[in-house]
């Protein structure tokens, strides 16, 4: 068996059941503290926005890390079907990056669990990063409509090279363009 994520990437042949086998072991890792430390970072990161979409923006992704945890923790689901190895290996170059260019250990610890909740939403669950009612500026929210998750972001994020919205599952939502 594979040790780690990287290490499977590289062989080519992954399937989502062996990759879920291999988050679960990352997210073991996950401490109460690592998840304290990461709600700091989003504090201080979100510090210039408006107060009332702050303060939910804390709480909804502080709620989304302690439940994507949890959620990863207990799944006993059997996800069928491999894993794009090259779309994988690009989306960890992004998080690598990322982890790279860290300000702070507050930083690197919401990174190690956004690793985590990201491979386990976007290859193995297919669902969105964001989790469904994230609300954006403007008021919009992630929803979920006629079977699509719609992003109010999606197509403004991807030239962002840090952004990993390319990845994500979710379209568009042609009602905010």
């Amino acid at each position: 068996m594979k040790k780690s994520v990287e290490e499977l990437v590289q062989s080519g042949k992954l399937t989502r059941m062996q990759l879920l086998e291999l988050i679960k072991k990352e997210s073991s890792q996950v401490s109460i503290q690592d998840i304290m430390r990461a709600t700091s970072f989003l504090t201080e990161d979100a510090k210039y926005m408006p107060a009332g979409y702050r303060e939910d923006y804390i709480q909804h992704f502080s709620k989304a890390f302690f439940g994507r945890i949890a959620d990863l923790k207990k799944d006993e689901g059997h996800y069928q079907g491999g894993v794009d190895a090259i779309r994988l290996q690009a989306f960890l170059d992004v998080l690598e990056r990322q982890r790279s260019e860290a300000k702070s250990e507050d930083e690197l610890c919401f990174l190690k669990i956004a690793r985590v909740i990201a491979i386990y939403t976007t290859f193995i669950r297919e669902e969105p990063v964001h989790p469904v009612g994230t609300k954006f500026p403007g008021g919009f929210t992630l929803r979920y409509e006629g079977g699509k998750y719609l992003c109010p972001v999606k197509d403004h994020q991807l030239k962002n090279p840090s952004a990993l919205c390319r990845f994500c599952v979710s379209v568009q939502d042609k009602s905010v363009e």
